[in-house]
């Protein structure tokens, strides 16, 4: 499944922590706190716990939002859509 993974955390810590979890899960950073890739369910199952540790649910909020490729194809980018110096063409060619 295609997923979407993004985070507002307070402590610096935990929000390093948390991009490292989603980069280890095989996923693209599209922007600082947002990002994207092709995982299967007990990858996102285990992503999903490991996020869900390292917050605190008083100050942090995190979206995991799965789709298929055809929401994906939908999807409708404004402006400068995201940000080039994080993109790869793994994360283009799932729009396509």
């Amino acid at each position: 499944m295609i997923v979407w993974v993004m985070y507002d955390i307070e402590k610096d810590r935990a929000r390093t922590r948390a991009s490292k979890i989603c980069l280890q899960a095989g996923l693209y950073r599209v922007q600082y706190s947002v990002f994207l890739g092709t995982i299967d369910k007990n990858q996102f199952d285990a992503l999903h716990l490991q996020l869900e540790e390292l917050i605190d649910e008083e100050k942090d909020s995190i979206y995991i939002f799965p789709m298929s490729k055809d929401e994906l194809q939908q999807t409708v980018l404004l402006g400068r859509a995201f940000d080039k110096d994080f993109v790869t063409d793994e994360v283009r060619s799932l729009f396509f």
